[in-house]
């Protein structure tokens, strides 16, 4: 079964109050990066990540092999590259497969691993030409990360990186194998990171590490909140999360369907968390 963010809480892979900042981004189309070394669980964080998708934007998913699982009543056209065959004919790559998706005017556009230089300049086109991105890249933190983009084979030009609003780092302790979310960063104007929660690795938790500067003003220009108003919305998210996780729904399309009235009905949604009834009660 694909993880979904009542899992990775559970687990303690992630805090609710760092999950609720991811949110957060996600909710006001910030494009995001997940970044792990190897076996980190980086594409079950963007089937996470996905997990806060509204319910009435289009999307597109880009991967080698079909590893995203997305609630079925959402507007998803999962997209899968092919291999050429033996005569070395009928490959259709990741590249074709972004630059035909733009033209089917997608709200968000998950990519399964950024690799060359190609499809990450088609991605990074995407973002500046209104699109919401989401994607996977290995490196194994947030200043690494820029690297990893910013030199070959990605190369990506420095100035360009600032697209990207959001930095998501998995990390996995090779000695017991346990999985935890490393960092959650922003991008700033002049393309370095700054880190908002970091693990602990000793004790094993997420603290915070430093305030927003570019994420929030981001959402306050776009959305004219306030930063108490965006500190508020957080915090109902973290309720919503921590309700979640105390009645078990942890599946993709019941965790779909609370996002989803989230979005649609708040008022409702957040009076039964509240209450901590279920929805259909």
């Amino acid at each position: 079964y694909p993880w979904t963010i009542t899992d990775f809480i559970i687990d303690g892979t992630i805090s609710s109050e760092a999950a609720s900042i991811i949110w957060l981004g996600v909710q006001y189309e910030l494009s995001t990066l997940i970044a792990g070394g190897t076996a980190t669980g980086k594409t079950s964080m963007l089937n996470v990540v996905a997990n806060f998708f509204p319910p009435n934007q289009r999307i597109i998913s880009i991967e080698d092999t079909r590893e995203i699982q997305l609630p079925k009543f959402l507007h998803w056209i999962p997209m899968i590259t092919r291999l050429p065959n033996p005569e070395g004919k009928g490959e259709v790559s990741m590249l074709d497969l972004l630059v035909n998706s733009l033209r089917m005017r997608p709200d968000r556009i998950i990519v399964g691993e950024i690799r060359r230089k190609r499809e990450a300049e088609v991605l990074f086109e995407a973002i500046h030409t209104g699109h919401s991105v989401y994607a996977t890249v290995h490196a194994n933190d947030a200043n690494e990360t820029i690297t990893r983009l910013t030199n070959p084979p990605i190369e990506i030009p420095k100035s360009m990186v600032p697209a990207i609003s959001m930095l998501i780092v998995q990390y996995r302790n090779r000695r017991t194998g346990v999985r935890k979310t490393f960092q959650i960063a922003e991008i700033l104007p002049d393309s370095t990171p700054n880190v908002l929660v970091q693990l602990d690795i000793k004790k094993g938790v997420l603290k915070k590490v430093a305030e927003s500067k570019a994420l929030m003003s981001t959402i306050e220009l776009f959305t004219g909140y306030s930063r108490n108003e965006i500190k508020k919305s957080l915090k109902e998210k973290e309720l919503v999360l921590k309700w979640l996780v105390k009645n078990s729904i942890d599946t993709v399309d019941t965790v779909g369907k609370v996002i989803a009235e989230y979005y649609t009905d708040a008022d409702h949604l957040m009076s039964c968390v509240k209450k901590n009834k279920l929805l259909g009660d």
